[in-house]
């Protein structure tokens, strides 16, 4: 079902374009600042850490389903994570053969920096923004993404994940 018309096509054009440009940006803007706080962390390992330290320790299958990624994606990715003593993993109390991931304290403070500087990249991004403004755009954005993953979910597509959490 085309659910345009002629009076909005222009303007669905101009937002295709626009999410396209964002995106090409967002990537370039992570690739051309390696050694900077916000860009010394991937994206995957990010939302992980980000994920974990929201909702607190949890199993791998938990994990995935939370964030609409499949387990062996989760385990591959927590896999450096835990190397690098960002994640540890401990037995779960109630079941001992089961693994529950949890933020280290060493992960907290890696997330803390490179939130610290994203959010301070933000700041420069928007600084002639007015408040109202910012706030338009944080609630559009999610409302975007939120559409994009029931979009993802309904077509049976991994990596739907709720993006109030991620």
């Amino acid at each position: 079902m085309d659910m345009t018309t002629v009076a909005d096509s222009g303007l669905l054009d101009t937002l295709q374009h626009e999410v396209a440009v964002f995106a090409r940006r967002a990537e370039q803007t992570r690739l051309g600042g390696v050694g900077q706080v916000r860009n010394s962390m991937d994206r995957a390992a990010y939302l992980l850490l980000n994920r974990l330290d929201k909702e607190g320790p949890m199993g791998v299958k938990a994990l995935a389903a939370s964030m609409g990624i499949d387990s062996s994606t989760v385990t591959r990715q927590v896999a450096p994570l835990v190397d690098t003593g960002l994640v540890k993993r401990t037995s779960h109390p109630e079941d001992g053969r089961a693994v529950v991931l949890q933020l280290s304290p060493r992960g907290q403070s890696r997330l803390e920096e490179v939130r610290s500087s994203r959010r301070q990249l933000m700041a420069e991004l928007t600084h002639d923004w007015a408040p109202e403004e910012r706030e338009a755009f944080c609630t559009l954005l999610t409302r975007f993404n939120t559409a994009l993953s029931s979009r993802m979910a309904a077509q049976g597509i991994s990596g739907a994940e709720s993006p109030a959490a991620s």
